[in-house]
């Protein structure tokens, strides 16, 4: 007698419709049901009709966007080419903001889930999500290492970190300071950390590198402060990022500082509002507008069930302002 999807939901005892969302990676799904279905199958020995699944598998055409902020130029850029090009492809996009709170990423992800969203592009920063490992959805990480089977997309952090340093070092500042994200997050931010450290040993100079958490602007001035309070003979800083960078030249020059010639200031994003609003803040750039249209690229594709390669990382550029 042939087995019907019925007997496969009986013994695991689910729904059909939990069956049909395991056979069509549809849809929010525990690890214990997943288990269930799949036990059921191998013991019935159950193999589903590839062009009914083709029939039932409907595409939502939405895509879930997770990101820290939209309150960012560089998120502001990017999740707006993204939005574009999905928009292009015949997409609609649900965006999550979820910052520094796993409890929200979580939930986001869950109500996009729910949603049955055809995949996901994923940059936010908290850690130890359950329903990635979990999930079949087609997903592209961002500067962010979810699982070893999610590809990431990011800038060539390295470059960046030592271009960074080294140009500082060319300009004769010698006690450098980077500030980068937490030491523990899973990222290829790190490497510009690891290459500003680099650069520094090379030259005999001593790295001193705080590690800043995504606070809001009151707290991120009060520890900038502070540095300038512990390192008061500070002559240059490599910032993790072109938000923090303005911050940290706005309270320098308000504590004294002349730019550049008592305190040289490198940053890092370059995004095109920043280099319209702020045109003398030297910072390292990374090709936004690339990035999305790749990471939309390689969605589509695992959305269509095509191969693609690994990890993507693009070649940054120096933009030459004034702060250094």
């Amino acid at each position: 007698m042939k087995v019907k999807i019925d007997d496969v939901a009986k013994l695991a005892g689910v729904s059909k419709t939990t069956v049909s969302r395991v056979l069509n990676s549809r849809g929010y799904l525990s690890e214990k049901a997943i288990k269930k279905v799949h036990s059921a199958m191998d013991e019935l020995n159950y193999r589903p009709n590839v062009v009914a699944r083709q029939l039932f598998k409907q595409e939502t055409k939405l895509v879930g966007l997770i990101f820290p902020t939209v309150n960012d130029p560089f998120y502001s850029q990017l999740i707006a080419g993204m939005e574009k090009r999905l928009f292009n492809n015949g997409f609609k996009v649900l965006i999550g903001d979820s910052m520094n709170d796993p409890k929200k990423e979580e939930l986001y992800l869950q109500q996009l889930m729910a949603h049955q969203v055809d995949g996901l592009i994923v940059g936010a920063h908290n850690q130890g999500i359950p329903e990635y490992e979990n999930s079949n959805l087609p997903i592209i990480a961002f500067d962010r290492i979810v699982n070893p089977d999610i590809p990431v997309i990011s800038s060539d952090n390295y470059q960046g970190g030592k271009i960074a340093t080294e140009l500082l070092i060319e300009h004769d500042a010698k006690i450098i300071i980077h500030t980068n994200g937490p030491k523990s997050l899973e990222s290829p931010t790190q490497e510009r950390r690891i290459a500003y450290q680099d650069v520094m040993k090379e030259h005999g100079l001593k790295p001193i590198t705080y590690y800043i958490d995504f606070d809001d602007r009151a707290k991120k001035e009060t520890l900038f402060r502070n540095i300038f309070r512990d390192h008061p003979d500070v002559d240059g800083m490599f910032i993790s990022n072109d938000m923090d960078a303005s911050l940290v030249l706005n309270i320098a020059t308000e504590l004294g500082y002349k730019i550049p010639e008592d305190l040289k200031i490198v940053g890092y994003d370059g995004t095109y509002i920043t280099r319209t609003l702020l045109p003398r803040l030297t910072t390292i750039v990374q090709p936004i507008d690339k990035m999305a249209e790749t990471a939309v690229n390689m969605l589509m594709a695992r959305i269509n069930g095509d191969e693609i390669e690994g990890n993507k990382v693009f070649p940054v550029k120096l933009w030459r302002g004034k702060s250094v």
